[in-house]
């Protein structure tokens, strides 16, 4: 259990602060943990080790009001529940545990990373309280069950959505030309699954969405002329320094070379 005694002894093993709440980090992963409790005293918290226990609720964490980083994942977790208190909460880690319903973090003004891969997750009812979570830009629902397109109505109301994985779900095979479609859609993101969304991405999918096959072709060949010429104007300018560079040797050896000796 997690009592009093086991954490004081915890800390003292780890080096870490005997008094409790000068501790702004406590690792408490992979100890079989079943519940959170005795964590009263640890007032100054700011990150949360939790992860592969066996905890099956989120609770007794009134007192962490400084807490900023809390890892749960891979536990027994079927419910989002008692994070109000936690108004400094960055972010969240929740993957690989039983939950099927995204619900009470809109009391979290400050979350900005929240990853719920490898939950239950299915239908667009689960991830509607996405809506009411504006600050949120990093979100992982990667290897989830979503298989229903319109969950892109609900994404596209958060404002400031910049970082995106849906991998593993089988809603990815039910929309057509699916990266380009979310860049469209999804006007912050900037990195889209495994790889980064660039401006040229976006300027190509905008285009495809306006004139089909020929103007994304268009819009491609206008950025690789851009960066050729990029490439090209880099390439003179250091040629340029190396040729003055060259030319200012040149000068002071001649220089050198003519005065008189002397002997």
């Amino acid at each position: 259990r997690m009592t009093k005694k086991f954490l004081r002894d915890h800390c003292k093993q780890l080096k870490l602060y005997q008094t409790p709440y000068l501790n702004d980090t406590l690792y408490l992963h992979y100890k079989g943990f079943l519940r959170i409790e005795n964590l009263e005293e640890y007032t100054g918290l700011r990150c949360l080790w939790l992860e592969c226990n066996g905890l099956q609720q989120i609770e007794n964490l009134e007192n962490q009001t400084e807490l900023r980083c809390l890892f749960l994942q891979q536990n027994l977790i079927h419910k989002i529940e008692n994070l109000k208190p936690l108004q400094k909460l960055d972010s969240l880690n929740l993957s690989n545990n039983y939950i099927q319903t995204i619900e009470n973090l809109s009391c979290l003004p400050a979350l900005n990373t929240l990853q719920l891969s490898h939950n239950r997750v299915q239908t667009l009812q689960d991830i509607e309280h996405l809506k009411e979570c504006g600050s949120i830009s990093v979100l992982d629902l990667s290897h989830n069950r979503l298989d229903n397109p319109n969950i892109l109505t609900v994404l596209e109301l958060m404002p400031n959505l910049r970082v995106l994985n849906l991998m593993g779900n089988e809603l990815i095979k039910k929309i057509s030309n699916y990266r380009k479609v979310l860049t469209i859609r999804l006007k912050q993101l900037t990195y889209l699954d495994d790889r980064p969304v660039f401006p040229k991405d976006r300027a190509c999918a905008e285009a495809w969405a306006k004139g089909g096959r020929e103007a994304e072709k268009e819009e491609r060949e206008k950025w690789e002329t851009r960066e050729r010429r990029k490439i090209q104007d880099s390439i003179d300018a250091l040629t340029a320094i190396r040729r003055r560079a060259e030319e200012r040797k040149r000068l002071k050896e001649m220089k050198e070379g003519g005065r008189p000796s002397n002997t």
